[in-house]
Parts: C-alpha cells; sequence; structure tokens
C-alpha cells in the first residue's frame, strides 16, 4: 500500500468538510504523513490541519517546528506550533508523550477536528513489542499500538502501522521532499533508541521486524 493510499483508508470514514490534525514533528515519518494526507484529503473535500509539539527539550526544536510551518504553508495546510512548558522530572519520554496526546488533543478539538493522524510506522510498531516483551507485559501489551482509538475526547488513527520507516523515506525521496532527523532517536538514554541500534542483532537470531508485528497480530 503506497502512504497516499493508507492516509486515503484512514481518511475514508469522513464526508466532504470533516477536519483532520495531522500531528507533524519534522521527521521522515510524520512529513510523509502531511503530504500522503493532503494528497488524499483534496479529492474527499477533506480540511487538513497540522500541528507541532515543541516539546522545547532541544536547541533547535523551535527551529524545526518553524521549517515544519514552512512545508505546512507550501501545502496550502493551517499549522500550529503546541509547547509544552513541563518538561522537568520523572520519565522524559513517558511525560512528553503524554504531554503531546494532550495538547493535540486540545488542539483537535479546538479547531472542530474530529481525527487526529499519527504517523507510527511498522518499525515503531515492532519497536513497541520488543520493548513491552522486555517489560514483561501480557497479551493486551504485545498486541502492540492500536491503529485506531479514542483519547482526549476525539478519535485517533495511525495509517502508517503496515509501512515501514524506509519506505516511507523513499517515498519522500521520489519527490524531493526533504525531512529532519530526530537526534534523540539514537540517544542511548532512551529504551526506544537502543532497541532500535539492537535491531540488526535480534534480526539475526530470528526477531525481526516481521515477526514481532506477528506477535502483535496474532495477540
Amino acid at each position: 500500500m503506497t502512504p497516499e493510499a493508507a492516509a486515503g483508508a484512514a481518511l475514508d470514514g469522513l464526508g466532504p468538510g470533516a477536519c483532520v490534525l495531522v500531528a507533524v514533528s519534522g521527521g521522515g515519518d510524520s512529513l510523509a504523513l502531511l503530504h500522503a494526507a493532503a494528497r488524499a484529503a483534496g479529492p474527499r473535500g477533506i480540511i487538513v490541519l497540522a500541528a507541532t509539539v515543541d516539546h522545547g527539550l532541544r536547541a533547535r526544536s523551535a527551529a524545526e517546528a518553524e521549517a515544519v510551518g514552512r512545508a505546512c504553508a507550501a501545502l496550502g495546510v493551517p499549522h500550529a506550533v503546541l509547547r509544552w512548558e513541563g518538561a522537568a522530572g520523572g520519565n522524559l519520554q513517558e511525560r512528553a508523550r503524554e504531554a503531546r496526546r494532550r495538547l493535540l488533543g486540545a488542539r483537535a478539538q479546538a479547531v472542530g477536528a474530529g481525527l487526529v493522524l499519527l504517523g507510527h510506522t511498522a518499525d515503531d510498531q515492532a519497536e513497541t513489542v520488543l520493548l513491552r516483551l522486555a517489560r514483561g507485559s501480557g497479551v493486551d501489551g504485545l498486541s502492540g499500538m492500536p491503529a485506531a482509538f479514542e483519547a482526549e475526547g476525539v478519535r485517533w488513527a495511525r495509517p502508517f502501522l503496515g509501512l515501514s520507516r524506509e519506505a516511507l523515506r523513499d517515498w519522500l525521496r521520489g519527490r524531493g521532499i526533504p525531512w529532519a532527523e530526530d537526534p534523540s532517536n539514537d540517544d542511548p538514554r532512551f529504551d526506544r533508541a537502543r532497541a532500535r541500534a539492537m535491531a540488526g542483532a535480534l534480526a539475526g537470531l530470528g526477531l525481526t521486524r516481521g515477526r514481532l508485528l506477528r506477535t502483535a497480530a496474532h495477540m
């Protein structure tokens, strides 16, 4: 399935005039989602908006959010930057995820968007299953991230769970669309970065992305 087809499938339950909010960080996955959703929404008469959550955790985060704004402007997609002010203390990544969901949900309700699109990929799903396996999760945890769910008073969808990161980047390269890589993706302080770094070694033992995805499907 192409990114456009995947985004279109997520929009198929919406009628003309409906509004969706795309979460865009500026990385390859979310920029592919932005462009794919904009392409799929036009013929369906659906309005696309975008939002970037700036956690303020890196010196370049504000500049990256501005770059997303320029990419959105080129597509004619209204864009908002949502800033999180509570970075100190606790499990940083978990608190950042909670903040993202809360801020995006509030933005969706404010602009009348009944659906929020997230750019998680098959690689993210495999990493999620691996991390939950390491923590001793049961059946519910090993089922991975849902493709659709409700939270914060709106519906959420992850159209790209069946597509790999590299497939999305190939799609962007083919269209000359640049993206920014988040350095935290390779920061060994974070569990997900360490899981990503181990992917090659684990695949050699048979614990491939495909096998982890099949485990999630079985669960």
